[in-house]
């Protein structure tokens, strides 16, 4: 297990090497740019594998104690150690993170996006892929902002250099308010850690914030928060998320958004919540009344980029639609109660399933048409997904229905459970700005439904007979492999949400309980 844990850190990183170097004799095939998209498939599936043995060993009756564990001294000025472990809170996302790199990676295997050396996308995806894993796995502060930050640059390039139109404007953007988040951030990390003496996060939530002052907590939440924030997104520092979206290549916008925007509320959970409690209450209803403008912000932006006539790019729309979703995953965390926590969690799961789900067919969708925009898919009578790619269609309603939270998929549990933690916050927080705050997310549930239900109608409905376009090729055995297992994860959540729970519950438990059980 301890061996497992670390290799599924570092083995990316060696394959992303291995990728670089020319191919053994044996091993160029006819095709060299095929040989290395078939490596990039094959370290991400034995990833894959490895994280699905990691989570057949784990101790299921234990979730909330880390498991998988290695503690090794790395700088011992500053007290820095190679800290590893797993508990029922990372584990999930970290299966998550490497099912995703691992569809991505087959999905490219068939459907290369334009750009340079496949060589070069390769060894990015994979070093992409070690920064993810490392950031829900390392339990040291220094090597969470190490892991955090180990993300950009990879993804810059993905952007920068796979991706479409505006792609350079969208790549500064990203890179430039991520990283000035991140400055922000490492300054409230070395706050805590020079303050309590220690850089270890276990030690650090055991001790539940009693060695560092309230001041220290509301500087050290206020720094650290920002950085998580504009990773998150949350409402107002979220306007480089559709701008990256648009721009980046498919399988980009299905890590931006399945993977990359949990490590910011992963953060807020793992750091801030059991670190500095104090300061985390101080500004829990600031960030709960974000949370809630963020669902009805990207609810009605949503509704106006699917209106006719506004030339709604439909990546833009998703990309929006994250920042109301990942709203609910915020107003949970803000309500500081173990069902508020567990629905943030799980919606934080779900949103990376169906979001990524909704990316790839947009993709395929722009593959196909040769644009994104809405008017001009659906066109006088519609884009007719249903007459003319059946199964298509039938995967695009899925989806979209799973987005907007219908009971017995996985995007209901996560909503529902977030909006409870704000009708009974914590101890302290002020009920009625809480209630206001559920209120209006409810509200945002209807915003949801409708610009949904809108895209449905004008992408899937209409005459298959009308327009100039008669023909459109139905889902491909590549796609067909890639989105099915997204699809029966996002039905076994939905119907058996205790596998989610069982895992997330007892380690939240713990942590809001200053590390007691």
């Amino acid at each position: 297990m301890q061996f497992l844990l670390a290799f599924i850190v570092a083995a990316p990183l060696l394959g992303a090497v291995a990728a670089l170097l020319p191919a053994p004799p044996g091993l160029k095939g006819r095709n060299p740019e095929q040989a290395v998209l078939r490596h990039g498939v094959t370290v991400t599936g034995v990833i894959l594998a490895a994280a699905i043995a990691l989570a057949l060993g784990f101790d299921h009756d234990a979730p909330s104690r880390f498991q998988a564990t290695t503690d090794i001294s790395w700088i011992p000025a500053l007290d820095v150690r190679i800290h590893l472990g797993v508990d029922g809170i990372s584990l999930p996302l970290l299966l998550m993170t490497a099912l995703l790199f691992f569809l991505c990676a087959l999905y490219s295997y068939f459907k290369l996006p334009a750009g340079p050396s496949p060589k070069a996308f390769v060894a990015l995806l994979l070093v992409l892929e070690s920064g993810t894993l490392a950031t829900f796995a390392v339990l040291d502060l220094l090597l969470f902002f190490l892991a955090f930050e180990m993300v950009l640059i990879p993804m810059y390039f993905l952007i920068a250099r796979w991706g479409g139109a505006q792609r350079q404007a969208a790549a500064w953007k990203f890179i430039l308010y991520t990283l000035l988040g991140s400055v922000v951030m490492l300054l409230g990390l070395l706050l805590i850690g020079l303050k309590s003496g220690t850089f270890d996060m276990v030690a650090l939530a055991t001790d539940n914030g009693r060695e560092l002052t309230h001041t220290t907590q509301l500087l050290a939440v206020l720094a650290i928060g920002i950085g998580l924030a504009v990773k998150t997104p949350m409402w107002p520092l979220h306007s480089w998320l559709p701008d990256a979206h648009t721009a980046a290549p498919t399988v980009g916008s299905v890590l931006l958004a399945g993977v990359l925007l949990k490590m910011g509320t992963y953060g807020f959970v793992r750091i801030l919540l059991p670190v500095t409690p104090d300061g985390m209450a101080t500004f829990a209803p600031y960030l709960g009344a974000f949370a809630a403008v963020g669902i009805v912000y990207g609810s009605l932006a949503c509704l106006a980029l699917a209106r006719k006539g506004n030339k709604g790019d439909l990546k833009r729309l998703i990309a929006y639609s994250s920042v109301g979703h990942m709203g609910f995953v915020l107003l949970g965390i803000a309500s500081m109660t173990p069902t508020g926590v567990n629905g943030a969690l799980f919606a934080n799961i779900a949103h990376g399933l169906i979001t990524g789900l909704l990316f790839f067919l947009v993709g395929a969708l722009k593959d196909r048409y040769g644009t994104a925009d809405l008017d001009t898919l659906a066109g006088a009578t519609g884009a007719a997904l249903y007459g003319r790619a059946p199964r298509m269609g039938a995967f695009l309603a899925f989806a979209a229905v799973a987005s907007l939270g219908l009971p017995g998929l996985a995007g209901f549990w996560g909503e529902m459970l977030a909006l409870f933690g704000a009708f009974d916050p914590a101890e302290g927080l002020s009920r009625p700005a809480f209630l206001t705050y559920m209120a209006i997310g409810a509200f945002g549930t209807l915003l949801t439904a409708a610009y949904l239900l809108i895209v449905v109608r004008r992408v899937c409905m209409g005459d298959p007979k009308a327009g100039p376009e008669l023909t459109v090729a139905d889902i491909q055995h590549y796609e067909f492999a890639a989105w099915t297992p997204l699809v029966a994860l996002t039905v076994l959540a939905g119907l058996w949400p205790a596998v989610l729970l069982g895992l997330t519950d007892p380690a939240v438990q713990k942590l809001l309980a200053g590390g007691n059980s």
